[in-house]
């Protein structure tokens, strides 16, 4: 049975490492430290590996964050993955920047991808990985803060918090949801 690995993001270089990309970023993270290329599929780019005996897929949905669902619906369709072996990760405004909170299901809390995702999938009984960007600006100016990219101080932190988030994936895979949770979630 393979785990699927969702990194939600918006495609093309003016979005790269942009605090919306955080999943791209964590799913990038993984890929380089297992020494796997992404490659163009249906809706996503997609690479495939092993974290010790377990396989899995990481996959960055190519739909834009607003339409995830199609790509999370396509794939754990195709695989036969059952939704307790998914785990999606995806920024979040109501964490401080680099807190990690795992859980196994939940509202998308106002965030389009997420809620894409639970609309396609007519469930929020899905693991996610949620990593904070703060929320750090003027109330009019959510989407440019969003789409905005870290400053120093916060790109130190974040790289920091990528290699745990990766860590936290890889707890998630060899030792389950649960373990994961009361290892990263703190």
């Amino acid at each position: 049975m393979k785990f699927l690995i969702f990194g939600l993001g918006n495609i093309g270089p003016e979005y790269n490492h942009t605090r919306h990309n955080i999943g791209f970023d964590v799913i990038d993270a993984i890929a380089e430290a297992l020494g796997v290329q992404f490659t163009l599929a249906k809706a996503a780019m997609i690479a495939e590996g092993r974290i010790k005996n377990k396989e899995i897929v990481l996959i960055k949905p190519t739909t834009f964050m607003n339409l995830s669902g199609k790509a999370v619906q396509h794939y754990t369709t195709l695989y036969k993955t059952p939704l307790e072996n998914i785990i999606v990760v995806t920024d979040d405004l109501a964490l401080e920047t680099g807190t990690i909170r795992i859980r196994t299901k939940g509202s998308h809390g106002g965030h389009n991808g997420l809620r894409n995702i639970e609309e396609t999938m007519l469930t929020q009984q899905y693991p996610r990985l949620r990593f904070g960007i703060g929320n750090n600006f003027n109330k009019a100016k959510q989407i440019d803060f969003v789409l905005g990219k870290w400053n120093t101080d916060e790109q130190i932190l974040v790289n920091e918090k990528i290699i745990k988030a990766k860590e936290a994936i890889q707890m998630f895979v060899l030792e389950g949801a649960g373990r994961a949770m009361t290892f990263y979630n703190g």
